[in-house]
């Protein structure tokens, strides 16, 4: 060129990569519009810059190889995903997106930063997702309904898209009035950069005051973040995908939803996934005694304790309503 600049495509994949590095860092201008509006048509098609970082956390795992274990990291990792998985299963599923208990507004914020640090966006962008879930369970329109569109999109690959990434935030306009949740939407990213920082810091404190416990920072941060927040990510997916697959189906809900005990198990209580379908509200999903519902205990403890509220349950006529156990 004579003038020494870069060619047109040239500056137009700079660009490209630009936003998509910022949008890893905020992302308000794609998921939280000030008005709640819908979001125009957009191609259905990976952005592969984006989504970098979510690779990036499965490439990391394998660094164990270099820093090896310990039962100390392998506990926290094991404490981290238990921890991160009930703030996902009770907060952003229980509480945000379906407003099955009631607690104040700042318990609503820490619940929100508890789940955002499981690294699966914010409250906002995930409600809105979820509540578009049950608005078309199994349809054409549910980005990730296994029937539809088949297993591994269900599994992960709706969000990979940039169709499947952006909300409907017309659905969550009741979240949309706490400017504290817009900000963590936005700026979601903070929660588990603080964490991943916190890890590898416990690592090296660990290392210097107690190093017969064989542990270190790089140990630390690979087992308490990575291998810990991918595991979260792929037990919360299973229940997108597995839960609509495998499984008894007690209730005719005109979708696919299934109870699994085993995902139930993985999830603290999120396989009873044909029971929640049949009626969404309930902040029990394990309806009867012996459905292990670990979520759901833990939540009781916390009405006892006044942190939350209001618990709605189930109503017997409905929990009962036959036909059961139809596959």
């Amino acid at each position: 060129m004579p003038d020494g600049s870069a060619p047109a495509p040239a500056r137009s994949a700079v660009r490209r990569l630009g936003r998509a590095f910022t949008a890893w860092f905020d992302t308000g201008q794609h998921v939280v519009p000030k008005d709640g509006a819908a979001l125009p048509e957009i191609p259905d098609k990976v952005e592969w810059a984006r989504i970098l970082p979510f690779i990036g956390m499965h490439l990391a795992c394998f660094a164990v190889i270099w820093v090896g274990w310990s039962p100390v990291a392998v506990g926290v990792a094991i404490g981290a995903y238990l921890v991160r998985m009930f703030a996902i299963t009770g907060f952003y599923h229980r509480y945000f997106s379906h407003r099955s208990f009631k607690t104040s507004r700042t318990g609503q914020f820490i619940f929100g930063l508890l789940g955002a640090s499981a690294v699966q966006r914010g409250p906002v962008w995930w409600a809105a997702h979820h509540r578009h879930h049950h608005a078309h369970s199994d349809k054409p329109e549910d980005t990730h309904s296994p029937l539809q569109h088949g297993f591994i999109r269900s599994h992960m690959g709706w969000f990979l898209t940039a169709r499947g990434f952006r909300p409907d935030l017309r659905r969550v306009r009741d979240l949309l009035q706490f400017p504290e949740l817009r900000w963590l939407d936005r700026f979601d990213i903070l929660v588990p950069f603080a964490l991943a920082i916190g890890m590898f810091g416990l690592g090296a404190l660990l290392a210097h005051q107690a190093p017969e416990l064989g542990t270190s920072a790089g140990q630390m941060l690979v087992w308490g973040f990575f291998i810990s927040t991918v595991a979260c990510y792929h037990g919360t997916y299973t229940i997108n995908s597995l839960s609509h697959v495998f499984g008894r189906q007690r209730y005719r809900t005109g979708d696919t939803s299934r109870n699994n005990w085993l995902l139930a198990l993985v999830t603290l209580g999120e396989g009873w996934h044909n029971n929640h379908h049949h009626f969404p509200s309930s902040t029990r999903q394990g309806f009867y005694w012996w459905e292990i519902d670990i979520t759901y205990y833990i939540l009781k403890v916390m009405s006892w304790l006044g942190i939350i509220w209001d618990l709605k349950p189930v109503p017997v006529a409905i929990r009962d309503r036959s036909p059961r156990r139809i596959a």
